[in-house]
């Protein structure tokens, strides 16, 4: 086959940016991204984070073991996700939480976000009294 300009000129969608939206990532599996966040605990976060990231991590994994609804699934593991790349990236140092993802939390999830937001300070103050 001949190519003409009129061929190499056409508009395909596979360059295109379509609203700047980043390429959506492939998803792992629930035990692939549980090891993961558990490895980048152990690389990226000094000691007292980490035992308190990987309790957390526990945790969670744990509660959603028995989840049926495939929506709660895939939101789960997409932010779980997101948070082991923002912590191999450094982009969470001083990041602050969207107030969209707050506005959508249920009041258990607004509980356990307090409860973690405690449990830091908690060690932040021991830290500071044993210095």
């Amino acid at each position: 086959m001949k190519l003409s300009p009129r061929l190499l000129a056409t508009p395909t969608a596979a360059g295109s940016t379509a609203g700047f939206k980043p390429a959506p990532m492939a998803l792992l599996p629930p035990i692939p991204l549980y090891r993961r966040l558990l490895r980048t605990h152990r690389k990226f976060l000094p000691k007292e984070m980490r035992l308190l990231g990987d309790e957390y991590i526990k945790s969670e994994f744990k509660s959603h073991r028995n989840v049926d609804n495939p929506v709660h699934i895939i939101g789960f593991l997409t932010e779980w996700q997101m948070y082991a790349q923002k912590i191999e990236g450094d982009s969470w140092l001083g990041e602050k939480l969207d107030g969209a993802k707050i506005d959508k939390m249920s009041d258990q999830q607004l509980g356990q976000l307090y409860e973690l937001m405690q449990a830091i300070q908690k060690r932040e103050r021991e830290s500071s009294e044993d210095s």
